[in-house]
């Protein structure tokens, strides 16, 4: 793919202090990928995105033309592939580089150590107080969690996190390495792992210092630190190109649906056992959700592609949705709930 082939507009719908969202901004600006950002709330509804015909209420998702990209995962495979001319972050395929990329992406994600995080957000920050707020997570996560709840859980989050940092103090950081697969500069890898850390870290009241501190986990801290400094230098560098402008929802409404694809219509491959279970093929409807969080918004649509790791749905807007099939459900839209 040559560079003029990936000049699509590249659309980011996040919010600034979502620790997902983190990675996908560091790792446009650490590529040097230009895109536009249209800015959410961090609660329910976010009309901008129901425009587009899609219901899925995490955050961020990315759109490149007239595809629309859900989960960190995917988005930021999907930007490895554009830009040729630029660096990629990611390791080869093939290689024991990308197993350990692959295996961090997942400790963090699927390992537990996001939802450990999660329950160190101290109970005094302003937005976990507002009611507002608290029905809309009870609806992101299928139920209230009471503040005696959260406080009984605070132990064992702090202890996982504290094991997960004495794992990376322990081994690849211990031999004082400045990135995780040591490369000169920071990969994929290291957005792979660093998030979690990074965003507890920033976050006063988080951790506590007798038990999780740069004086127990020196090398941990140095890299977060050192992790900071390589983006807002890379950032720097780019001056003004590496900010992104703010676009309404209208602008980017007009900017999506104005735009080509970015991807061909890849078609059902007719032997997925989900599409044989389901009797699935192109064009059928279909209704699609992520299985962890977030659930009850459920997206419909035609299903237009379908293999082992991605499905894609054209939504009645006219854009196509990709999700990974990891992490997500997918059935025939008339299917009742005793076929899952």
């Amino acid at each position: 793919m040559s560079d003029a082939s990936s000049r699509l507009p590249i659309v980011l719908y996040h919010y600034p202090y979502s620790p997902f969202a983190k990675r996908v901004v560091w790792y446009l600006v650490l590529r040097g990928i230009p895109y536009v950002q249209c800015l959410q709330p961090p609660i329910m509804p976010r009309p901008d995105i129901a425009r587009l015909g899609v219901k899925y209420r995490r955050i961020p998702i990315l759109s490149i033309g007239r595809d629309v990209y859900l989960d960190t995962r995917l988005i930021i495979q999907k930007l490895e592939q554009l830009y040729p001319s630029l660096p990629k972050l990611g390791a080869a395929d093939g290689t024991e580089q990308k197993a350990i990329e692959r295996l961090l992406e997942a400790y963090a994600i699927d390992g537990g150590i996001f939802v450990r995080a999660s329950q160190l957000l101290p109970t005094d920050l302003p937005l976990l107080k507002d009611p507002k707020f608290q029905k809309d997570r009870a609806d992101f996560f299928g139920g209230q969690v009471s503040r005696e709840v959260a406080a009984a859980l605070r132990p064992e989050a702090v202890n996982e996190i504290k094991n997960a940092m004495e794992l990376l103090e322990t081994t690849l950081l211990a031999d004082g390495r400045d990135w995780i697969l040591k490369t000169e500069q920071p990969s994929l890898a290291d957005i792979e792992a660093v998030w979690p850390f990074h965003w507890l870290a920033g976050l006063p009241g988080a951790l506590p210092a007798d038990q999780v501190s740069a004086q127990q986990f020196p090398n941990v801290y140095a890299w977060i630190a050192r992790f900071q400094a390589a983006v807002s230098a890379a950032a720097k560098k780019k001056g003004a190109a590496a900010r992104p402008k703010s676009v309404s929802g209208d602008e980017a409404h007009k900017t999506i649906l104005e735009s080509a694809f970015n991807e061909a219509n890849v078609g059902v491959e007719s032997s997925e056992p989900i599409a044989q279970f389901h009797g699935l093929k192109s064009g059928h409807s279909v209704e699609l959700w992520p299985t962890d969080s977030g659930s009850s918004h459920r997206d419909t649509g035609k299903l237009v592609g379908l293999g082992g790791k991605e499905v894609v749905v054209e939504t009645d807007a006219g854009v196509r949705l990709h999700a990974p099939r990891h992490g997500f459900r997918l059935r025939a839209a008339s299917t009742t709930a005793s076929n899952l």
